[in-house]
């Protein structure tokens, strides 16, 4: 019997239905060793070797490989063709002590039939330098994690952290709000005429373009001069001066690298970055889509032939190409470079996959096939006009106004793949042409600032700088939304919150080079360098931990926190001892705090106590409404509608003599609706409680079933159970018990 190890339960069954019963398949369950999570685990002194342990949750797993193993004639490691893919690898056969002469690890890009029997032909050994610039990688962000970490901690607030990628993805964030805080909005005008040839002509509108035969920014048209040039163009006679058309054409976009998948996601499907991987996981898993963490835009032969067959079959000769449209990768580090992410077979038609497929995995099934085609598929031709008409006023001043517009000729690739293309037809004019002023219009603009980053505009940020890698940037936006540096706003867009400020400028100051954009990409360079052969790991992290060890052992001297937190005087008198109350900022951002610390530990919420009422928040008055005439099940006074760190709640109306507090739930779970699996009858709702948020069943306490982690509404591929968000920001099995892990 031949034993192949993988990541997870899904991978192991896709790969399971291509091979006969001399092989099995197994799971890893993700990681079997990891740095220990309660120390540092790296041993300094001794050029910096990792301690690694096998996490409680791993240790069962790892008993069943090994007496696998044992029965195994070989043991083939399949994790997936990337670092951390070769670092699982590697730690499997450290673990399981494998027998170095037995052992073989395969990659692929795809799961499909022949691509695993392919790899299967062609096994090869541990890449070591790919295992070393994961290993690299991981004891570099531990090193600065546990070390500056601590430091924020003491000069800042508790519970605060920062990491060599997080700190400069905040500092992107943060640098942009102030953008936003310090634009002032400048005022400027534009002006429209509607114009017609004769009275049954095609009407159309042209934008004011040369004022006086001169070109003008837009900043230059004010009020004043609006009102003028209307005033003298509404007089004017009206001459077409110039009529260009043009046949341009536009070529489909590249196939999707990680990134561009992430940004696509955003843009179309509202997907954050996380949900896009998160999905993009399971669809390679299942075998739809090949690896979905590359920044390579090649595309195999066999998908361009198999491409070529279907659009000539479903759509003609006209939407085919003579010969495969090859596109460059542009980034001079693309690493591990696999296929761009595209469906494993051409002709696999979403459609056919809708039943199987929830809809998120549907949605972006989609976009990925949709846009793998189009690739391959000719350039939409559009018609092109531009006409520029004069006015020429009484006065002898001559504007020129200039209107655009295009039609579509030929849809090409927009067959397959929908972008938005505006269109308008223009009137067939010539030069000389007379035409008829209908009416003319202005119109006030203000300029806007720089719009907050969005997942997606954030990850071409963090690409173009080179900060990361494609594995990485989901796993960083979540990462500074999770630790509250920074909030999803009404617009889904990525906001920074007060302590960000506080802690962005505090590295920034003391701590330049872990959030220089340059230093985090030269030390991506370096780490590419390692993977690539040409450096040994250690040196690589010398050099930079001797800095920033001695940087950070000075600063605990040098800096005070109240030099960073500096605390403000405030109106508020503590009501519990009466001294001054006085406005500190922590974690969660600024408070109030009694000036008489540690004799009195009060603290409260800026503009009232901890559970102050928000009387102008309609939701809350709605609740108000809703909950008028409940009484108190202790001492029956009437409850009042109170709102906390977790949201609205039910609280007796005679504290502090009572403290009776009830949840408030409205009967939804955050996102989809979703039956309770365990009585079929309830919904799972969020609730709060001392412990936190959790989701339960309404039903209760008829039904007492219960997740800490917010139910995804899909089921364990595994034990059919419901997989819940955990809080590492992954996806796992609700039952304990399965470790299945997404």
């Amino acid at each position: 019997m031949k034993l192949i190890i993988v990541e997870s339960p899904t991978k192991a069954k896709t790969i399971s239905k291509f091979l006969n019963k001399d092989y099995r398949v197994d799971s890893s369950f993700g990681h079997v060793r990891d740095l220990p999570a309660r120390e540092m685990g790296i041993d300094i002194a001794n050029n910096f070797t990792p301690k690694y342990v096998t996490p409680l949750k791993a240790k069962k797993t790892v008993s069943t490989l090994k007496a696998a193993a044992a029965k195994a004639s070989t043991i083939i490691l399949a994790s997936d063709e990337d670092r951390e893919g070769e670092a699982i690898a590697w730690h499997l056969a450290q673990v399981l002590k494998l027998d170095a002469g037995k052992t073989q690890r395969i990659v692929f890009h795809e799961i499909t039939k022949n691509a695993i029997l392919e790899a299967l032909e062609h096994p090869r050994h541990i890449n070591q330098n790919l295992v070393d610039a994961q290993q690299a990688r991981r004891i570099l962000d531990r090193l600065v994690g546990y070390e500056l970490s601590p430091f924020l901690w003491k000069k800042v607030a508790k519970g605060l952290s920062a990491g060599r990628v997080q700190s400069v993805a905040i500092r992107l964030i943060v640098e942009r709000e102030r953008e936003i805080q310090a634009f002032k909005p400048q005022e400027y005008w534009t002006i429209t005429a509607q114009l017609q040839e004769g009275k049954n002509g095609i009407a159309y509108d042209a934008n004011l373009f040369r004022l006086n035969g001169k070109t003008f920014d837009k900043l230059d048209i004010n009020a004043d001069l609006a009102t003028k040039v209307k005033e003298e163009s509404n007089d004017a006679t009206w001459t077409v001066i110039k009529v260009e058309q043009k046949t341009v054409s536009k070529n489909p976009g590249a196939p999707f690298t990680t990134s561009t998948l992430q940004q696509g996601a955003n843009r179309h499907l509202g997907f954050s970055a996380k949900q896009t991987m998160t999905v993009a996981q399971k669809l390679y898993e299942q075998g739809f889509i090949t690896y979905m963490r590359t920044d390579s835009l090649n595309l195999s032969a066999q998908f361009l032939t198999e491409a070529k067959e279907y659009l000539n079959k479903t759509l003609g000769k006209d939407y085919i190409l003579e010969s495969p449209r090859v596109f460059k990768t542009k980034g001079k580090n693309a690493q591990e470079a696999h296929e761009a992410i595209r469906p494993t077979v051409a002709d696999r038609h979403p459609d056919d996959l809708k039943e199987k497929l929830d809809r998120n995995a549907y949605r972006l099934y989609k976009l990925i096939w949709q846009r793998s085609l189009a690739t391959q598929m000719p350039a939409a031709k559009f018609s092109a006009t531009t006409i520029d008409t004069e006015a020429l006023c009484r006065n002898g001043q001559k504007h020129i106004f200039r209107a655009s517009g295009q039609i579509l000729l030929f849809d090409a690739y927009l067959k397959i793949y929908p972008e938005k293309t505006a269109e308008q037809e223009l009137p067939a004019l010539k030069e000389t042409d007379k035409v008829e002023l209908k009416k003319i219009e202005t119109e006030q603009h203000a300029t806007k600032p720089a719009a907050r980053y969005s997942d997606a505009s954030l990850v071409k940020d963090l690409e173009k700088y080179g900060i990361g890698r494609p594995s990485t940037y989901a796993p960083t936006i979540n990462t500074i939304i999770v630790r509250n540096y920074v909030e999803r706003n009404e617009d889904k867009r990525l906001q920074p919150t007060a302590i960000a400020f506080v802690v962005n400028d505090l590295l920034v100051e003391h701590f330049p080079k872990i959030v220089d954009y340059n230093f985090t990409a030269d030390m991506e360079n370096n780490l590419d360098a390692v993977a690539d052969g040409d450096k040994p790991w250690q040196p690589v992290i010398a050099n930079f931990y001797e800095d920033f060890h001695a940087n950070l052992e000075k600063k605990y001297g040098d800096i005070k926190k109240s030099d960073i937190m500096p605390e403000e005087q405030s109106q508020e008198v503590c009501d519990k001892c009466g001294a001054p109350m006085i406005i500190k900022t922590g974690r969660y951002g600024k408070f109030l705090a009694c000036s008489g610390f540690p004799d009195c530990r009060n603290i409260k919420k800026l503009g009232g106590g901890a559970t102050s009422e928000k009387k102008d928040d309609p939701a809350l008055a709605a609740l108000q409404e809703k909950y008028q005439g409940v009484t108190c099940d202790k001492c029956g006074a009437e409850m009042k509608v109170r709102s906390g760190k977790y949201g609205p709640f039910l609280a007796c109306g005679a504290y502090p003599k009572c403290k009776n507090i009830k949840n408030i739930s409205d009967g939804k779970s955050e996102g989809k609706e979703i039956i309770c699996p365990a009585c079929k009858i309830g919904k799972i709702v969020k609730k709060f409680s001392k412990r936190g948020v959790f989701y339960a069943c309404n039903n209760y306490p008829d039904c007492k079933n219960a997740y800490w982690g917010q139910p995804t509404g899909e089921k364990c591929p595994d034990c059919d159970s419901l997989l819940v968000n955990n809080k590492d920001g992954g996806i796992v099995c609700s039952d304990k018990g399965c470790g299945y892990k997404a």
